[in-house]
């Protein structure tokens, strides 16, 4: 497998991301990345990002957890942010990266009780994780995310988005951050979603996750995916769903969550106001206000 590395210095002045970066192996040749924040015996809260952005995504979200005296972990999966980059799409698959993320929060960081918080991809990749190893985690959080088993058919905004990233001769990453939110993004956040990207080669795990989420019920990841279903509903864990009120692409899986996932009986479930698909963007302090209120509280 071919790697490419982004140059660091294509970081630089990232705004409101003091956040150093660590690295650990993950298997097949990759180095994966991520940033914490918080004390290190604090109970760990892993925030996974999804298709395009990176662990940028939760800078509001990292301090409101650090502050209530959580250890924040934000990787950047593989494929985007500082993490290592196979530049072919067929690299690219849903096992692999449940793999890749798996090793760096259980073998690597050797996580225990920790709580996992997916949105987007991150939810496709988090929750496979915890329905496999659930004596690792201790609650976990959904936010405008799903498991698609390919058994329910997607939204036509969906099929359109995979089309144009497939299709496009440049793929305009910021581009794409900015139509899953509300707010307007500043021109150096909107850098700061291109910066693991310095040309085309790059930008294989983009173009690759939309066509590796199950839309059909014989995908080679569906039979994983239903198996995680059943083990998620009737697993014993605080699940919290946490969803914006104003996702197109995802929105339709909270009630779906709420109705069928043992965990989430008993719990207030925030809906966070005024945001789109990338709620940590439009309200990431709100998110990581409820997130670590959940965490404290149960």
């Amino acid at each position: 497998m071919r790697i490419l590395r982004t140059p660091e210095e294509c970081f630089d002045g990232l705004p409101g991301f003091p956040y150093e970066p660590r690295y650990a192996d993950v298997g097949d040749g990759l180095r994966m990345a991520y940033v914490e924040a918080g004390p290190t015996d604090g109970e760990p809260v892993v925030l996974l990002h999804g298709e395009p952005s990176w662990s940028f995504l939760y800078r509001h979200v990292i301090p409101e957890l650090a502050a209530a005296g959580l250890r924040a972990i934000a990787p950047d999966l593989i494929g985007f942010g500082r993490s290592d980059k196979p530049p072919e799409i067929g690299d690219h698959t849903y096992a692999r990266h449940v793999e890749w993320t798996r090793a760096l929060v259980l073998d690597a960081l050797r996580l225990r009780r920790m709580t996992m918080v997916g949105q987007d991809w991150g939810g496709l990749i988090g929750l496979r994780i915890a329905a496999e190893h659930p004596e690792r985690v201790a609650r976990i959080v959904a936010a405008n995310t799903g498991l698609p088993t390919g058994d329910i058919p997607m939204p036509d905004v969906w099929h359109r988005f995979k089309e144009a990233v497939l299709k496009a001769p440049v793929l305009d990453i910021a581009r794409l951050v900015q139509a899953g939110c509300k707010s307007e993004l500043s021109p150096e956040v909107r850098a700061a979603y291109d910066a693991p990207f310095p040309d085309e080669s790059y930008k294989a795990g983009p173009r690759a996750m939309p066509g590796l989420v199950p839309i059909s019920p014989d995908d080679p990841a569906a039979p994983a995916n239903r198996a995680a279903w059943e083990i998620l509903t009737t697993l014993d864990r605080p699940f919290l769903v946490a969803f914006s009120d104003g996702d197109p692409i995802a929105g339709g899986m909270a009630p779906i969550l709420l109705k069928t996932m043992a965990g989430t009986s008993g719990l207030a479930h925030p809906v966070i106001k005024g945001a789109g698909h990338f709620l940590q963007e439009d309200a990431g302090a709100e998110l990581g206000r409820q997130i670590a209120a959940f965490v404290t509280s149960t």
